[in-house]
């Protein structure tokens, strides 16, 4: 008895392994491609200086496009620290409006209504949403263990030119985003899909533009937002500060609007 026993608490040892090897071994299975993709553009844009920033700081301007026009613009400051907290201050005609996120909570406040108001459970989803397409989150790699990598190919850019196209796919809602690159290596679109007010999907796509060098990085300082192949605005940095310390109490709601009409310090 004592030896069939064994024999049982053996094979069943044995199965456990080889399970824990072909689950370990499915986790380690990577897009040599798409990581390869991934790495170049890194050193492109700074190497260990890109991957080592922690906090950014960027002012400038917000357009909104119609019929190929700006029709109207604001001012921003946008503060952010990575990878989930982040608040932007926008300014038009002296009247501010400020959205802040962190992690699962965020607060909004409406300068003409002059109220604080903590943000529904679908503005925070559509936060993360906005990170999750993100190309900072794509390549500091704060998707491992939420998404799948993998590379899609080459794809028709400018004449004589092509893009690599890489995707991920988010295992939670199954939610993908498309990154594409130059030859070579610079972050050139992000394409993803938005749910409207209306229940329909449309096709959202950030363009970047004019690389600057600061500190080391190379950042885009326009971004043109396109929906359903229009464009609709445009994201004009002036300047661009990375890893200035950030005080933690920027992103706690205020608990009155006079606290939230104070310009930043930082």
């Amino acid at each position: 008895m004592k030896i069939k026993i064994f024999s049982l608490s053996k094979t069943i040892g044995l199965w456990f392994c080889l399970c824990f090897l072909a689950i370990s071994g499915a986790a380690q299975k990577t897009d040599e491609k798409a990581e390869a993709v991934l790495k170049k553009a890194v050193q492109v844009l700074g190497g260990d200086n890109y991957l080592k920033v922690r906090s950014q700081i960027g002012r400038g301007k917000f357009s909104v496009i119609r019929d190929g026009m700006i029709g109207s613009f604001q001012t921003f400051v946008d503060v952010i620290v990575f990878p989930d907290r982040e608040r932007t201050e926008f300014k038009e005609f002296g009247k501010k409006a400020v959205q802040t996120n962190t992690g699962d909570t965020g607060w909004i406040f409406d300068a003409t209504a002059e109220v604080i108001n903590v943000q529904t459970e679908t503005q925070v989803k559509d936060f993360k949403r906005g990170i999750n397409a993100s190309l900072d989150n794509l390549l500091r790699e704060n998707w491992r263990g939420k998404a799948d990598l993998t590379y899609v190919g080459k794809r028709e850019a400018t004449l004589g030119k092509r893009n690599d196209v890489v995707k991920l796919t988010y295992g939670g809602d199954g939610f993908t985003v498309e990154f594409e690159f130059t030859a070579e290596g610079f972050p050139s679109k992000t394409i993803y899909k938005r749910t409207n007010p209306d229940g329909e999907d449309t096709k959202e796509e950030d363009r970047y533009a004019q690389f600057v060098e600061v500190q080391g990085i190379k950042t885009p300082f326009i971004i043109d937002h396109f929906s359903r192949g229009v464009h609709t605005s445009r994201i004009n940095y002036e300047t661009i500060e990375f890893n200035k310390p950030i005080p933690d109490s920027i992103f706690t709601k205020p608990t009155s609007p006079k606290e939230v009409k104070k310009d930043l310090k930082l």
